[in-house]
Formats: structure tokens, C-alpha cells, sequence
């Protein structure tokens, strides 16, 4: 518990990340994309799985890059113009993403359709759903709700264990975590509604209903991410992803549930504020 607690301080400084976004944050997404395909890679690499981590980097490079290029260094009216076809440009990187990952299992006497589908898999779960958190501050609004995003993720974490520890008995999916209660899932659900909530009303007045809805819903994303990722450790034999993170093991350990969450408020925010 000591050691979570320390490791869990030493991360505080990423909420400075999250106050300054743009760049910043970009940069901190481009950090966890490399490092998380790569400990998700090495679990797979546990079963005897061969994806390509050459073909990953490629693929996080050319997505930043673009993403750099198109929102700090192409300057005027074209500027306005590229950032309009973005949605196009994103589909392009998926199906290029996609492209070369089935491209990989060509070599089907030294690969197999695993390789090939364990790659494409990395790039869109760990990549692609991470990158919302940038789409999300690059919105005209939603730059307000990526806090969001960390409330619904994290609140929903802890509200989830201590209302688990307090109360929980029926045990949720004892075949993925067994710690985890539907107590303190329900009481997670709860308690990312309501720390959204009080964020809404002090920083987003307007959408303080929103909040509540993003928390509440959100915070049932991030336990599915949770317990998605629990699901992979399980298969893999892994008891975590990596070991970056004193007492939270890797990154894909301790931002699982993020980047389940941020591409629900992304389309969200979407749907309800930018018209």
C-alpha cells in the first residue's frame, strides 16, 4: 500500500501535463503510445506472438507527425483548411495502420495471423483510443473536459477500492480480478459521477449535467478498460505489463482505464458541443 501511495505521488506531476495540454500533452500521449504498444507487445511476445514493433513506432511516429506538422507548424488559412480533413486523415492512418499490419503476416512461414492481428490489435487499443485525449484538447470545448477524462478513469479506480474494501461482497468477475466487487464498481460508478460533478461546476457551469452523465458513464468505461486489460494479462500469464511504475507496473497498467475513457467523452463532447 506504501509503495502505491509513493509511486501514485510521483505521478502528480502529469497533472501538470494535463493544465498546460497542446503540445504538451501531445507529447506526453506520443510517450505513452511508444511505451504502452511496447509492454503490450511484450505480453504478447509471452504466448509465443510475434508483432512487429518496427511497424508500431512507424505508425506512432507518422501519426505525431502529422499531427505536429498540421497544428504547430503549418501556418494561415491552409492550416484551417488540413485541420478540416482530419477526420479523413485519421481514417487514412487506420487503414494504412491496418494495411501493414496484415501485410506482416505475409511471411507465413516464419509468422502466423496472430502476428499480423496482435499488431493491428496494439495500434488501434493502445494508439489509436490514446490519441482521443489530444483530438479532445484540440476541440474548440473539449480542451474543458479532458479532466474529464482523468476524474471518470482514476475517481472511478479509487471510489471503486475503498467502496470495495468497506463493503464489497459479491465478487465481480472472478476470473479477471478477483479483488474486484460489484459493490465497488457501483460505488466507483458513483463516485466518478459525482467528483465530475464538482468539476463541472466550478470549470464547466454549462454542462454541469454533462459531467455528471460523463462521470457516471465513463466511469463504467473505465472499469470495462480495466478489466479488458485484466483479460490480456490473464491469457498472456502476466501479472503486469511492465514494472515502470513502482506498485502499478506499467504504463498500460496504470493508463488502461484512460484510454478506454477518453474516446467515449471525445465522441461525447462531440455529439452534445461542437456543432
Amino acid at each position: 500500500m506504501k509503495t502505491r501511495i509513493i509511486a501514485g505521488l510521483c505521478m502528480l506531476p502529469l497533472l501538470l501535463v494535463l493544465y498546460l495540454g497542446g503540445i504538451t500533452l501531445a507529447i506526453a500521449c506520443a510517450v505513452i503510445s511508444y511505451i504502452g504498444v511496447t509492454e503490450f507487445y511484450n505480453g504478447w511476445e509471452a504466448l509465443e506472438v510475434q508483432p512487429s514493433k518496427k511497424i508500431a513506432y512507424f505508425m506512432i511516429t507518422v501519426l505525431y507527425a502529422v499531427h505536429f506538422m498540421i497544428f504547430y507548424l503549418i501556418p494561415g488559412t491552409f492550416a484551417t483548411r488540413v485541420m478540416e480533413l482530419m477526420p479523413w486523415i485519421i481514417m487514412a492512418w487506420i487503414t494504412l495502420s491496418i494495411t501493414v499490419s496484415l501485410v506482416y503476416g505475409w511471411r507465413i512461414k516464419e509468422r502466423g495471423a496472430y502476428d499480423a492481428m496482435a499488431t493491428a490489435l496494439g495500434l488501434i487499443y493502445v494508439v489509436f483510443f490514446s490519441y482521443h485525449l489530444v483530438l479532445l484538447d484540440m476541440t474548440p470545448t473539449g480542451y474543458m473536459f479532458t479532466w474529464t477524462v482523468i476524474l471518470a478513469a482514476f475517481g472511478s479506480d479509487i471510489c471503486a477500492y475503498f467502496t470495495g474494501f468497506l463493503i464489497g461482497k459479491t465478487k465481480l468477475a472472478p476470473n479477471l480480478s478477483p479483488k474486484k466487487t460489484v459493490e465497488g464498481a457501483i460505488g466507483g460508478i458513483i463516485g466518478a459521477g459525482i467528483l465530475c460533478g464538482i468539476y463541472g461546476y466550478f470549470f464547466i457551469p454549462f454542462a454541469v449535467g454533462q459531467s455528471i452523465i460523463i462521470g457516471i458513464i465513463g466511469g463504467a468505461v473505465s472499469q470495462a478498460g480495466d478489466l479488458s486489460a485484466s483479460a490480456f494479462k490473464r491469457k498472456m500469464g502476466i501479472k503486469d505489463y511492465g514494472n515502470l511504475i513502482p506498485g502499478h507496473g506499467g504504463i498500460m497498467d496504470r493508463f488502461d482505464s484512460v484510454i478506454f475513457t477518453a474516446p467515449f467523452v471525445y465522441y461525447f463532447v462531440i455529439f452534445f458541443f461542437e456543432k
